[in-house]
């Protein structure tokens, strides 16, 4: 018995031919589906990047205990288990996120593995700069400014689409197979950053997607709201598309040396991804600053599994990333831990196990549920966002340890039921990268509206969705501390007065709605001023308290020094409707005179 998992990160469901009509070029993605069980109601669990791989190792969910991090030492990982058993794992990735401070011991859990450098950003290729170097823009914040730097110069080093990342990883995966072909006993993680942005591809692959834009460079959005002009927009979505036309001919290169060397009998195929990312839809770019909706978190999924044989089917039943550490154990006929959460996905196809509900969120975000119907999205019912703390004995956050500051607050936790009697550092968390509060609680029917356009107010739906909620919390055994962030007894259950959707919908539609382009707005040099340069001047404070008074308060003063309040409203802090009436008003008389007085600071 052998196994392949072929990962990609960030590949939009919505954008496969298999799942609907789509501009995008992918046939062989079309391909595997004929191959394949297609899955149609498969969800993330805990995300971004690494705790959505933590769940990929462990079977169970990440997010509601701890935020982006390694494995811990009370985890049992999938590949390491399959290991000890006698079969050699072997990881071939350019995923970079593996080896920084907070993925540094997934890797190692494989038999072998393979890195290839150079993806987002990635320390890789060392030029010093120089004082001819182009100027920076000042309003980016430091670290996007580096990683941009970096992108440019590894790009460098990628003159041909031989050269690039994606190329070099697939290389490794089909080295692997040519060289253990006719072994037996091995499972293969050929794991692809692509279609992750920065979109980066070669010309042969941007050609399939010929279109008029004349604008800047524009293969890397930022976490925010969409102020860019329409083609702008389109070009972005162009970009992706040819990145993804890019994995699909990958994915074709897997299915040729699988067809050629007649390994579909005994091998076991999984494609899959981590979350989605957001070109333009609902007014957002990319992930993680809004609520998860529907494009970033049910995703394409396809499985060839021999002990079925089933292929060119579709699946409907609830699936989850969860599922599968235990299908890959069973497969190799290894039973699973008994923390593991997950449901081995041969059992699903044979209606031998079902799943009532399904969790997926961020830490700190809003804690989510789904019957496969509703999707009922909690929010925290303060706009502290609190408590929130981080359970590990591992504190590491993505590119960095935890601070002096921060571990001088820790505590020690009581074991969970999953931490092997082990008892965790219990420390206060940092601000979440989008406060779920500004968004509100959401209920949406995928039935009547599955393009979740327009949040349901039904108090009987939420009651019994925020009641399944909770049990599936408790199953996951989340702390105390969640269950008073989001206002949930942690104790009895949920009643009437615990129902949130009705009490936030004002100022969820107010966030929700989108931006307007630059273009439409006046004073954009004022918007885009730093706020806090900006409150010196008495007559733009005045603007300013008329309309966001709360940004003129003491604790306002930790914002980032570069931030204004565009890049206050593409956070969601400021709503649509606030951002012009600010903007009308610094418009007014003031205008010329405070961008002068901008300019001549």
């Amino acid at each position: 018995m052998r196994a392949i998992v072929l990962m990609f990160d960030s590949l939009n469901r919505h954008m496969l031919p298999p799942y609907g009509d789509t501009f995008v070029d992918a046939p062989n993605f079309a391909r595997l589906a004929e191959r394949t069980v297609t899955f149609d109601d498969f969800y993330a669990g805990s995300m971004p990047c690494m705790p959505a791989r933590r769940e990929m190792h462990t079977g169970r969910y990440n997010f509601l205990h701890r935020s982006w991090g390694p494995l811990e030492p009370f985890d049992d990982s999938m590949p390491e288990l399959l290991k000890q058993a006698g079969v050699h794992t072997h990881l071939a990735t350019d995923h970079q996120h593996y080896f920084e401070d907070g993925g540094g011991n997934y890797h190692t859990r494989y038999s072998t593995w393979e890195f290839f450098r150079g993806q987002e950003g990635d320390p890789w290729k060392g030029v010093v700069p120089r004082p001819d170097d182009p100027a920076e823009d000042p309003s980016v914040h430091p670290v996007f400014r580096a990683m941009h730097r970096q992108d440019a110069i590894n790009r460098s080093y990628m003159p041909t689409e031989a050269d690039h990342n994606q190329t070099r990883t697939v290389d490794a995966g089909i080295h692997f197979l040519e060289t253990n072909v006719d072994a037996d006993r091995w499972l293969l993680q050929l794991e692809l950053f692509d279609p992750h942005e920065p979109f980066f591809t070669h010309e042969d692959h941007k050609k399939r997607y010929a279109h008029d834009y004349d604008g800047p460079q524009f293969d890397w959005p930022g976490y925010q709201k969409v102020t860019e002009p329409a083609d702008q927009v389109a070009h972005a979505r162009y970009e992706y598309a040819a990145l993804v036309s890019m994995c699909d001919a990958s994915l074709g290169r897997l299915l040729d040396f699988m067809d050629g060397h007649d390994m579909w009998a005994d091998t076991m195929l999984i494609v899959n991804t981590d979350h989605g990312f957001l070109l333009g839809e609902r007014g957002w770019w990319a992930k993680s600053a809004m609520p998860w909706f529907n494009e970033l978190v049910r995703l394409p999924f396809f499985l060839w599994d021999p002990r079925t044989g089933e292929r060119g089917t579709r699946c409907g039943a609830l699936a989850q990333t969860i599922d599968i550490a235990p299908t890959l154990l069973r497969f190799f006929g290894q039973e699973p831990p008994a923390d593991v959460q997950g449901h081995d996905l041969a059992d699903l196809l044979a209606q031998r196990s079902s799943r009532e509900g399904a969790l997926f969120g961020a830490h700190g975000g809003h804690v989510n549920v789904t019957d496969g119907r509703h999707v009922y999205m909690r929010a925290p019912v303060e706009a502290a966002n609190t408590p929130l703390d981080e359970h590990t004995l591992m504190p590491t956050h993505m590119r960095s340890r935890f601070g002096v500051g921060e571990l001088a607050a820790w505590e020690q936790a009581e074991p969970f039921a999953f931490t092997k009697g082990l008892r965790t550092m219990r420390v206060p968390a940092g601000a979440a990268r989008s406060n779920p509060w500004l968004h509100g609680t959401l209920l949406f029917d995928l039935a009547a509206d599955p393009g979740q356009q327009h949040p349901l107010q039904d108090d009987d739906v939420e009651l019994r969705m925020l009641r399944l909620l909770a049990r599936l919390m408790h199953e996951n055994d989340a702390p105390a501390s969640q269950f008073q962030r989001l206002g949930i007894p942690f104790e009895g259950e949920a009643g009437p007065e615990h129902l949130l959707v009705r009490a936030q919908a004002d100022r969820a539609a107010a966030v929700a709605e989108p931006l307007p382009p630059l273009a439409e707005l006046p004073a954009v040099d004022l918007l885009t001023e730093p706020l806090l340069r900006l409150l010196q001047d008495h007559r733009a404070r005045a603007v300013v308290e008329r309309h966001a008074p709360q940004l003129t308060q003491t604790e306002q003063l930790s914002l980032p020094p570069t931030m204004g309040l565009l890049a206050l409203a593409r956070a969601a802090i400021l709503p649509a409707a606030t951002l012009r009436a600010l903007a009308q008003d610094l418009a007014g008389d003031l205008a010329g005179d405070l961008a002068g007085d901008a300019a001549g600071r």
